[in-house]
């Protein structure tokens, strides 16, 4: 029986540097921990370890002097947690004036890879050297070298200590590879490519899209290179190459899939439950509440729809999933819905929504009358709006600051017509809303753009829809309001979501593992908030945001969701990224220079930038402390060679469509590097959080956040009027996405919203010993001190009925922002607080 090991642990631990009998030579005892799973063989023999001086030059290799080889042996065995845990002892000589360890070299002759999660040792003075590994180390057989690994200890790139500087060197230049070749699974090789994966032309000219990246007409950030033919389709699978070191961990992808399958296992029995019914419509509001009902399961059973399941479950996941015959489990009750069921249909709930839901950072300040974008200027007449402003005339509002809008209009016009013809009824919104005394929001008008007849000038129609309390206006408006939460929708997954935070990170992470040392300080600052994150975006290639993948099928975008998210790059700009940016940017906090976060908000109520703006002051103080540390002034950041080349890179190729722009910084001062790591930070943790973590709470209930609307806003005079008057409840059900496409994008959401058990967050690491520098960890303990302390606060506000929007009518606390630092144990299941370090789901 041929034997495999999945996952191994190795640690060279405490063990004393001693001479031998003779004085010349000291001997290093050790061990090394290995993991794996039941009833599967470790390495044996088969593994050696070799220990680089970080002082003494070997004059043929220019690199440190090498120890002889040790060999595993002798391995004991435990079991930790249902996983086994085997320790091998080994033993090393090296000559007396060998110096300090700096790195280790070891080598896998076994036939399979294994996992080695970190090694120490410890020489005279008994000083500990950590290693923190955390890597998939293959066969040499396949990768024809050994690993080379550093120790914990950092150092820019003029520091290094004379024995590393060549493995320094030879590492990161095999680390970028030479751009040719289909890469393997063990191929540790960083590079760019155009997101020229998406289309599945093999399928027809329907699944054709535009290769995004490398053109004016369609700018992208570049992703991962794999090497594949851009024709091939891919499916989630295992196989999906992503480098090893940015795999998710077994554990990871395990519950990841049992996630998956759980969503399928809801959707299944919801799709099951539709069969029964002529329309492919809900025919209520109870029987979309039926969807998160506790009754029983029942068995799945019918070839349709295991035929339409089969269309947008991946294969694997599928096979899986329906293995079983029956299931008693259905959708989780969203919170939007818990306390309140019909709390969604007011006014107050969907103005604050724009300020603590799902997609907080689309909602700006109007500063000039009427609104105008890059293609229009609003129907929207003063008089539409003057008699709703709580007593202000006009001018008092605008003067004040307390006319805002939510525009989704001028980006979406020239896709109306295309987006018509593919059996949807797109419209583009701009919605106006008023700042009342209390802080809540008061809409006061929508204004709706969508196709119309061909002999118009534009193609589109106009019509401005006013709210009102009751009757068939009540209704219309009731209407209008779900075109609004469609274009919303839309914008938060393919921009605010997946553009910026997923697409443009990868860049970011492919620069840091080319051109970074492991030894570079920003190197083990950046490295946590990165976890996962390439192959999270791998397996969204593959099943999300490709051709006739979910969100096409699931938004009112459909096939033009990514085209439309590369002309929004267009207005990408990574420093407007700095949440005191960006709130100044949208006029939602004046810019003050003199403070330390730079920016004061307009209004105190608007939970995601109070509670934001805590986050960006913690997380910028932690940058800041970290980077005095290691850079003494301008000169030292200006002189970093790896620092410049990776900020190079990132300009010129990983966001190379971008290169020509002003706005870049010009990295030669520490407030450069500064205001960089902490809006790269922001990013990746409290900002993804922000838009991730409240999914399922809000886009749960499809009558809240519909993805798309199957019907226009009915004319007076038609058909579709005289259907609206009869039954407007009805009429709103069926412009509702149909129980298929619903149930499809409540288990998307409820596997969005879910994390797993060994989320990290942020203030956290995975081990203690991630760096071998006292003051660091201070700082670091200093950073989760604040982040505790703004946990307090967030709770405060929560609990504060002077602050409505930290609640509102739907009775949901906003803790989409809220750190987690006093999470001790971490349990799987939808988020409801933590904000995790890296883009990981």
């Amino acid at each position: 029986m041929q034997h495999r090991f999945d996952e191994v642990e190795s640690r060279i631990s405490n063990s004393n540097l001693r001479r031998d009998l003779h004085g010349s030579r000291h001997l290093i005892s050790g061990k090394l921990v290995i993991e794996h799973s039941p009833g599967l063989s470790g390495p044996g023999k088969s593994a050696t370890v070799q220990i680089y001086s970080s002082t003494q030059i070997d004059p043929n290799t220019r690199k440190g002097k090498l120890s002889e080889k040790a060999c595993l042996k002798k391995g004991k065995s435990r079991k930790e947690d249902g996983t086994k845990i085997t320790t091998y002892k080994i033993k090393l000589h090296v000559a007396s004036e060998f110096g300090n360890p700096g790195a280790f070299l070891i080598e896998n002759n076994h036939k399979h890879r294994f996992f080695l999660q970190s090694a120490t040792l410890v020489i005279p003075g008994n000083r500990v050297i950590h290693f923190d590994c955390r890597s998939w180390v293959y066969p040499i057989k396949d990768t024809n070298t050994g690993r080379v690994f550093f120790s914990n200890t950092c150092y820019v790139p003029n520091q290094t200590p004379a024995g590393l500087v060549e493995l320094r060197k030879e590492e990161l230049e095999s680390l970028r590879g030479d751009g040719t070749g289909e890469r393997k699974e063990w191929d540790r090789i960083y590079d760019y490519d155009v997101y020229d994966d998406l289309s599945i032309p093999e399928k027809g000219p329907d699944y054709e899209r535009p290769v995004l990246g490398g053109s004016d007409a369609y700018p992208y950030p570049r992703r991962g290179r794999t090497g594949r033919p851009a024709s091939k389709i891919e499916t989630i699978n295992l196989d999906l190459y992503v480098p090893a070191d940015e795999r998710c961990s077994p554990k990871k992808l395990s519950e990841f899939i049992a996630n998956v399958v759980q969503a399928t296992t809801h959707f299944l029995l919801a799709e099951a439950n539709s069969l029964s019914h002529d329309s492919s419509s809900f025919e209520s509001f109870d029987e979309i509440r039926e969807l998160y009902s506790d009754n029983r399961g029942q068995a799945i059973r019918g070839a349709l729809t295991m035929e339409k399941v089969e269309k947008v479950i991946p294969a694997e996941i599928f096979k899986e999933a329906t293995h079983k015959s029956e299931y008693d489990i259905k959708f989780p009750l969203p919170q939007i819905i818990k306390a309140n069921q019909f709390a969604w249909t007011l006014d107050e709930e969907f103005g604050r929504q724009m300020l603590a839901g799902t997609n907080p950072t689309r909602i700006h300040c109007l500063r000039e009358f009427p609104p105008r974008g890059t293609l229009t200027e609003s129907y929207i007449q003063i008089s539409d709006i003057e008699d709703n402003l709580d007593g202000l005339s006009f001018e008092q509002a605008m003067i004040q600051w307390r006319i805002y809008v939510l525009d989704h209009h001028d980006y979406l016009l020239p896709f109306l017509r295309r987006m018509y013809s593919e059996g949807v009824c797109p419209s583009a919104t701009r919605t106006l809303l008023f700042l009342r005394n209390d802080a809540t929001l008061k809409p006061l008008a929508i204004e709706l753009s969508y196709p119309g007849s061909f002999d118009n000038i534009d193609g589109t129609k106009t019509m401005v829809i006013i709210p009102e309390k009751e009757g068939t206006l009540q209704a219309l408006w009731q209407l209008a309001r779900a075109h609004v939460a469609a274009n919303d929708s839309a914008y938060h997954q393919l921009i605010s979501h997946w553009l910026h935070t997923h697409a443009v990170v990868e860049p970011f992470i492919i620069a840091t593992r080319r051109q970074l040392s492991v030894m570079h300080p920003v190197y083990r600052l950046l490295d946590p908030h990165f976890k996962d994150t390439m192959h999270i975006n791998a397996l969204a290639r593959a099943v999300l945001i490709n051709a006739g993948g979910i969100l096409e099928k699931t938004l009112f975008t459909g096939k033009f969701s990514m085209e439309l998210s590369s002309e929004l790059y267009k207005e990408w700009r990574f420093d407007e990224q700095a949440l005191p940016s960006d709130l100044i940017k949208r006029c939602m906090a004046l810019d003050e220079s003199e403070s330390p976060i730079g920016a004061h908000m307009l209004f105190q109520d608007y939970p995601y930038g109070r509670d934001g703006l805590d986050v960006w002051l913690a997380i910028q103080t932690w940058v800041g402390d970290f980077c005095d540390i290691f850079y003494k002034d301008d000169h030292s950041v200006k002189s970093d060679t790896e620092i410049q080349a990776w900020w190079s890179e990132i300009r010129n190729v990983g966001h190379g469509d971008k290169r020509n722009e002003t706005w870049w910084c010009q990295m030669t001062t520490k407030a450069d590097l500064k205001q960089t790591l902490t809006t790269l930070i922001w990013i990746t943790s409290a900002l993804h959080a922000s838009l991730n973590s409240g999914q399922y709470t809000y886009t749960g209930y499809p009558p809240n956040r519909p993805s798309r609307c199957r019907k226009f806003l009915p004319e007076e005079g038609t058909m579709e009027f005289a259907e609206f008057l009869k039954d407007p409840d009805k009429y709103f059900l069926n412009m509702l996405p149909d129980r298929f496409q619903a149930t499809v994008g409540i288990a998307l959401m409820e596997v969005l919203s879910r994390h797993t058990s060994e989320e990290v967050y942020l203030g956290q690491r995975s081990t203690s010993e991630w760096i071998d520098n006292k003051e660091v960890k201070q700082r670091l303990e200093k950073f989760n001190e604040s982040l505790r302390e703004i946990e307090k606060r967030i709770l405060e506000r929560n609990g504060d009925p002077e602050l409505r929007n930290r609640r509102g009518p739907a009775k949901v606390p906003y803790k989409l922002v809220y750190p987690g630092a006093t999470n001790v144990e971490n349990v799987a299941g939808i988020m409801d607080k933590g904000i995790p370090n890296s883009v990981s789901i």
